[in-house]
């Protein structure tokens, strides 16, 4: 990408991958992003799992009746969870490092998308129940990566929310 911006146009959520494995080298790149994501008070109270066991990521599919399809060919799923008693910003600083995440998939050119589990507690418990997740610890979302089998338009700078913007007052 050539500039913060580009990556901006460019990021959309991807829901359809290809059945191609995602290197490591480029998870670990992500994850290091997720990492240097601000936190309050630098408590950093997020933990991430990765999964890349397919059977494991296409049994969270169920986790939500809608809003979980990308998990039926995510490569990698990656679940950001928080811990709520070590931070009053917590839910904050994870979703935070989920869009860290999603951001850097893009400039690795894979796709990612954003699958909210946060206040679902049946969701909650299938993904800590497959992937191990403590109780005592929330989890935000999954996150799915992969390489995109989908294409999506960038956003048109020109069609912007420019109206949600307001100048010193409302």
């Amino acid at each position: 990408m050539g500039s913060f911006l580009e990556l901006c146009q460019h990021r959309r959520s991807i829901r359809k991958y290809k059945h191609q494995a995602v290197e490591q080298e480029k998870i670990d790149y992500m994850l290091r992003c997720a990492l240097m994501a601000p936190s309050g008070k630098r408590l950093n109270p997020w933990e991430f799992v990765v999964v890349t066991d397919e059977a494991v990521i296409r049994a969270m599919v169920p986790c939500k009746e809608y809003g979980a399809g990308m998990l039926e060919t995510a490569m990698v799923a990656i679940v950001v969870a928080v811990d709520e008693a070590k931070s009053s910003t917590a839910l904050f600083d994870g979703a935070i490092a989920a869009e860290h995440l999603l951001l850097a998939a893009e400039d690795q050119g894979l796709g990612a998308c954003w699958c909210h589990i946060n206040g679902r507690d049946e969701a909650e418990s299938l993904v800590k129940k497959l992937t191990g997740v403590p109780e005592g610890l929330t989890v935000i979302c999954v996150v799915t990566v992969g390489y995109k089998d989908e294409e999506r338009q960038n956003y048109d700078l020109n069609k912007l929310l420019y109206n949600k913007i307001h100048n010193e007052r409302y």
